[in-house]
């Protein structure tokens, strides 16, 4: 069973960074396109991040020139780089991939996973 697993949030102070990881576990996987996501209580889930198999990579306004989201390809792990956070960056992080699960050589057709969440806070 392919999941998605983020890990690296955490408490901070305005100002600092963090980086958020998603790792993919239960199998071998092609992915084809990568988001990250939050949830601030009360608030809709926003998409934070993006980055195509091609290696486009956009961002929502809120986070552009402080957020990167990039991949290592070896292991297919995500990562956020998230620096100079601010008190309403607070918010539940998740991460989001289309992909495809490989079996013996053959991958499946595309579909969405989601992890969990890992929790950012910051605050003074």
């Amino acid at each position: 069973q392919v999941q998605l697993v983020e890990s690296g949030g955490g408490r901070v102070q305005p100002g600092e960074s963090l980086r958020l990881s998603c790792a993919v576990s239960g199998g071998l996987v092609s992915i084809y396109d990568m988001k990250w996501y939050r949830q601030s209580p009360g608030k809709q889930r926003e998409l934070v991040a993006s980055l195509s198999s091609g290696g486009y990579t956009n961002y929502a306004d809120f986070v552009r020139g402080r957020f990167a989201i990039s991949r290592d390809s070896a292991d297919n792990t995500v990562y956020l780089q998230m620096n100079s956070l601010e008190p309403e960056d607070t918010a539940v992080y998740y991460c989001n991939e289309y992909l495809s699960v490989v079996r013996g050589g053959i991958a499946s057709g595309g579909k969405d996973y989601w992890g969990r969440g890992t929790l950012v806070t910051v605050s003074a």
